[in-house]
């Protein structure tokens, strides 16, 4: 296929995706009740629709015929699927759908122009995604203020999760091991080697994930400062979008989102809290602090089934360290109790008994093999 064929097919693809979501906008703000969110999908759709025009006009400078258009399959589904269940079911795939287009579009010198537009359809999306009733739920509304921090949750819910993870699999590979019938120092050799390696993993995972959260989080202010300086209409009608979707009237929304980008101080501060969801000011925190956390959280869950082997050896090791581990394992399932609403004796019998039941395969598959290797 020469160059000329090439780009007619990927204009038509174009077109009829772009003609795709214009239809889907159209179709939610034909459901939505609230008139702020109906005319932001309106507007979204006419811009879609724009997009769709200049697609036609190239298809035709290049010889080519315009289609008709019938919605495809997926957009038939999404329509049914808003209708039947509500808008934001849908919502999530259509700023999927927003962000690949953005991706396609960028390989494209002849396209990169929609590239920001695309962009900012589906962070408007997202924004969108998080109302309810015309206004966002208190939860996110109260995030966005800066009342109401998760954090906190999320790095007990971590701690509970990561000294878990250390006692169940230090625990199994002990009782492996000692099925296997190893003397008490290989197994506590054992034991201390597979603290420190899953210690080590989960902290130089920790650390990876920060800090390319961290990385990409100063590409994206990176890439919002450059479209401030660049395009800055694209941005208030951005913002302007965002506050409309939190309840604000159009014209307010607009006022709002014109006082903010006529500080250059403040600019990108607020685009980068409002559009990204990024707090400039730590960029998700320490990548070397939560490695460390991570580390020490295993390790504290890891050391329970080896203490016994320190001071015992035998059976009464083996034992003790099956009663402390299930000890360690209760306490776990029970703090799980903290984000679940379940009964702490049901939440830690069940850790105990999964846990435990773990840890009778593991010495059934050490005892046999130990057996058929000294045989």
């Amino acid at each position: 296929m020469d160059g000329r064929a090439e780009d007619l097919r990927r204009y038509l693809e174009n077109l009829s995706d772009e003609r795709n979501s214009a239809t889907l906008y159209l179709a939610l703000a034909e459901s939505e009740k609230n008139p702020k969110i109906e005319d932001i999908y309106r507007r979204l759709a006419a811009a879609e629709q724009g997009h769709a025009d200049a697609w036609a006009e190239r298809i035709r400078a290049a010889g080519g015929t315009v289609p008709v258009f019938r919605p495809s399959w997926q957009t038939r589904t999404l329509i049914w699927i808003a209708r039947r269940f509500g808008i934001p079911s849908v919502l999530p795939t259509l700023s999927s759908i927003e962000s690949s287009a953005s991706k396609s579009y960028g390989r494209y010198a002849d396209s990169r122009e929609m590239v920001a537009s695309e962009n900012s359809h589906a962070r408007v999306l997202r924004h969108v995604g998080q109302t309810s009733g015309g206004g966002l739920e208190g939860g996110v509304l109260a995030r966005f203020e800066g009342r109401h921090r998760s954090a906190g949750g999320n790095a007990l819910r971590a701690a509970v999760l990561g000294a878990s993870d250390g006692l169940i699999s230090n625990f199994n590979l002990v009782m492996g091991v000692a099925g296997a019938q190893l003397s008490s120092s290989s197994i506590l050799l054992t034991g201390v080697a597979g603290l420190l390696a899953g210690s080590i993993s989960m902290a130089l995972g920790e650390w990876i994930s920060v800090q390319s959260s961290r990385e990409l989080s100063e590409k994206q202010l990176r890439t919002e400062k450059e479209e401030i300086a660049t395009m800055p209409e694209e941005e208030v009608e951005e913002l302007s979008l965002i506050y409309q979707a939190r309840g604000l009237d159009r014209e307010e929304a607009y006022l709002l989102a014109s006082r903010i980008m006529s500080n250059p101080d403040t600019a990108l501060d607020t685009l980068a809290r409002e559009e990204l969801g990024i707090n400039p000011e730590d960029l998700g925190g320490s990548a070397w602090e939560a490695a460390l956390t991570s580390f020490l959280l295993f390790a504290v869950g890891a050391i329970l089934p080896v203490i016994p082997f320190i001071f015992l050896d035998g059976l009464r090791a083996i034992a003790a360290s099956a009663v402390l581990s299930g000890i360690g394992l209760f306490i776990t399932g029970a703090a799980i109790t903290l984000f679940t609403g379940r009964s702490v004796w049901y939440s830690g019998m069940r850790q105990v008994l999964f846990g435990l039941a773990a840890a009778v395969v593991t010495f059934t598959i050490g005892h046999l093999l130990g057996v058929s290797i000294a045989g």
